[in-house]
């Protein structure tokens, strides 16, 4: 039987990571994000894979399109066995003298409500079944804060990190584990919403998408008894 899993942010960075090396062992994997052409993309690149994957675009920030993008998910695939909350964003502006209600409604949007949308809209089926992992790809800007990452970015992130322990706490008696990965700075497209994007020569010297992707994977790949509660990974 085929394993089931939906990625968020799944047009690029970590998120198109995770799916491509979930199509690698087999999976098949709804690819969720907002813009329809970047999730195509991510299928191309599996090649004869393509196939394995299902791109649903959908904007996490609204519950009801959350709702919408289930159905479809479980019409399709069928039983999901893996979420994975990888969709995030930030802003330029992200100082607390400079940062704007809008700025900091869409970041806790993205970041924290769009995750727990979809956990609500998994977890019932799971919690049934008895079975399933959530992974939170969550940042070491939930473990410390910092003016680099920005106080919505921070709060968002600590959030994530409460929604994964909450998880743990609440369902583990239910047979679900959640995961989160606080990786430090990764050479993905977020960095240029920046105030100052790093340099070439900074960003070859950051984890890579497909790091955090392996520790996806490990935390998957696991024994369903076992559970990494909480993974952190920085450069080198």
């Amino acid at each position: 039987m085929s394993s089931h899993a939906v990625v968020t942010g799944a047009g690029s960075g970590v998120g198109r990571a995770v799916a491509l090396r979930l199509a690698r062992e087999g999976w098949r994997v709804a690819l969720i994000g907002r813009q329809p052409a970047s999730l195509d993309e991510t299928a191309r690149l599996t090649g004869e894979r393509a196939d394995q994957l299902l791109p649903v675009p959908c904007d996490i920030r609204d519950a009801a399109a959350v709702a919408r993008m289930a159905e479809r998910v479980h019409a399709e695939l069928g039983e999901v066995h893996l979420l994975v909350n990888a969709a995030g964003t930030n802003t330029p502006r992200r100082a607390l003298a400079e940062l704007s209600l809008f700025d900091y409604q869409d970041l806790l949007g993205t970041n924290l409500h769009g995750a727990y949308f979809c956990v609500q809209a998994f977890l019932p089926e799971m919690r049934r079944r008895g079975s399933g992992t959530i992974v939170n790809i969550v940042s070491d800007a939930g473990k410390q804060a910092s003016p680099k990452a920005g106080a919505a970015y921070v709060i968002s992130k600590f959030g994530l990190a409460g929604l994964t322990q909450s998880l743990n706490a609440e369902e583990r008696a239910h047979g679900i584990r959640a995961c989160a990965i606080f990786p430090g700075d990764i050479d993905t497209p977020l960095l240029d919403k920046r105030p100052q994007p790093p340099s070439p020569e900074a960003r070859a010297r950051m984890l890579r998408p497909e790091d955090v992707a392996e520790c996806v994977w490990l935390c998957v790949s696991l024994p369903p008894h076992a559970v990494v509660e909480e993974l952190v990974i920085r450069p080198r």
